[in-house]
Order: structure tokens, then C-alpha cells, then sequence
């Protein structure tokens, strides 16, 4: 989240993080572990409407020093899933480990990814993310997790075919004729997810962030995770390791969407009739 950490020449990986992250000690901090048999059902967790995810645009990609970034036009936005209004897109950003090591920050089941994108959105009324980072539901991310696959992901290829360009910390290009639905799962297999409230990632880690994060995982070859471990600290040094550990729930309640109760209601349902069906 660029407006809110800057990157000096130390930043090197994980013990510098953790010196980084010492003064986020609040108690409704980001990443968490989610245990699915703890989760709550919520059926007002309804799908997203996706707005201008599907338009295309030319944005720039940027080695911000401590992860790769794509800055996204205001036109894009999301609503429905419960949240109390809309919010507009800002950037999306991805977080990794090293090579043959996972990188996601939230964990499910214990389970650490390959790497995760988080989509960051702001509430429709700010014009910064410094400024919703005030509200305490003035940030929505939606974050989702990769999965390694034994081919390629061609919707990635422009993104990862740009990273050899931005090797540098500071530096940036410009990704043209892309969409932001090309970076996600289909649509209509997002209507299962986990939701929490929670902080930023990264300094001030500000309790700020209504969390989304989706079942649906994106199939990314190890050839194309690979090419993030070419970007360059500001030291010099390979950008690896650029997650935060998790952090404890605090009696945080984690809620699960609508979607798998619909799909076991009609399992449920069709069982019954089947049932009736025979008995008659």
C-alpha cells in the first residue's frame, strides 16, 4: 500500500519486517489463519457486482520497492457482498514468497499459498487511501490466492512478461489493453468466500479494511511465479518473502458466504424429493 509504507535501503526480507511491523500492535491486525470448521455462516454475503472489471485500460506497473503494484482507473468498482455502500478501485498488488516456498499472507486450514493478490478499494466518498484508512470500513480488499499449475496462465502473460522491465526499485511500465477480469477467477465462481475485518498488511497497519478473500484459486505456472523473484529490493537484493505473518484473532469472528449453504440447500432439496418420490 504505497501512500502508506515507504521502503528505505534496509528493507531486506523478514527480519527487517518484523522490526518494520513492531509498532502494529493493534488487536484486529491482518493476515489471519482461517479455520474453516470455525467460520459462521452468513446468508447476507450475497455475490459482488463488478463494475468495469471488465473494461479495458492501460495502467502502470510499478517495482514500488517492496512489491509490484498496478494502479487501477476509479471506475471500477464493487458493491453487493454486504458492504454498506460502493467503493472504487485504487491498485492491486501481490505478495510472494521464494523460489519453491509460499508467499501467501492469509493462510486457510494452515495452508500457505504460492502468492496472493489483493485487490484494494476505497469507499466511493475519499480520494486517497490514506483518507479511508481513517474509516474503519473505508477499505475493501478482495484478495485471492494462486495456485501452481503445470502450464501457463496466458491472461497473466502481459503482467508477467512486463516484470523483466521493472527489475529496478522505483521503476514502472505501462500494461495496455488489459482488464481486471483477465486477473480473476470467472465471476460466477466468486460467490464463495471468507469475510473479516481487519487491518493493512503493511504500515500503519490501519484497522481500517473489510477483508474478502474467495475459495476460487488462480492456476500460475512456477515458471511464470518465478519471474517475481527477479524484482530488486532498493538494497539490491531479490524482493522475496514479502508477506506478514499472521496475527491472532482477538475473538474475531471469520464469516463464510452464501454460496455453499445455496448448494447444499438444493442438494438438500433435491434429496428430499427424490426421497418422496420413492416412498410414493
Amino acid at each position: 500500500y504505497q501512500s502508506q509504507f515507504s521502503c528505505n535501503n534496509t528493507c531486506t526480507g523478514p527480519n527487517v519486517w518484523q522490526e518494520i511491523f513492531q509498532n502494529c500492535n493493534g488487536r484486529s491486525q491482518s493476515p489471519i489463519n482461517i479455520v474453516t470448521r470455525k467460520v459462521h455462516r452468513d446468508e447476507r454475503l450475497t455475490p459482488f457486482h463488478f463494475e468495469g472489471y471488465q473494461a479495458t485500460f492501460h495502467g502502470r506497473l510499478i517495482n514500488n520497492g517492496h512489491t509490484v503494484q498496478l494502479e487501477l482507473p476509479s471506475g471500477i468498482r464493487i458493491s453487493g457482498g454486504h458492504l454498506t455502500e460502493k467503493y472504487k478501485a485504487v491498485q492491486f498488488h501481490l505478495h510472494w514468497g521464494k523460489e519453491g516456498k509460499p508467499g501467501s499472507e492469509h493462510l486457510i486450514d494452515g495452508e500457505q499459498f504460492p502468492m496472493e493478490m489483493h485487490i484494494v478499494h476505497i469507499k466511493e466518498k475519499y480520494d486517497s487511501l490514506s483518507q479511508a484508512a481513517k474509516d474503519r470500513t473505508g477499505v475493501a480488499v478482495l484478495g485471492f490466492m494462486f495456485q501452481e499449475s503445470e502450464s501457463n496462465n496466458e491472461k497473466y502473460s502481459p503482467l508477467v512478461d512486463a516484470l523483466k522491465r521493472i527489475t529496478e526499485p522505483s521503476s514502472n511500465t505501462t500494461l495496455t489493453g488489459v482488464s481486471l477480469e483477465m486477473f480473476i477467477p470467472p465471476q460466477k465462481s466468486l460467490t464463495k468466500y471468507f469475510r473479516y475485518d481487519g487491518s493493512l498488511t503493511t504500515p500503519d497497519c490501519a484497522e481500517a479494511v473489510v477483508w474478502t478473500l474467495f475459495e476460487s484459486t488462480i492456476p500460475m505456472s512456477r515458471n511464470q511465479l518465478s519471474a517475481f523473484y527477479q524484482l530488486r529490493f532498493p538494497d539490491g537484493k531479490h524482493m522475496v518473502q514479502i508477506y506478514r505473518p499472521v496475527q491472532p484473532l482477538n475473538g474475531r469472528v471469520v464469516y463464510y458466504s452464501n454460496g455453499y449453504i445455496s448448494v447444499a440447500s438444493w442438494v438438500l432439496l433435491t434429496s428430499s424429493v427424490l426421497f418422496s418420490s420413492a416412498v410414493l
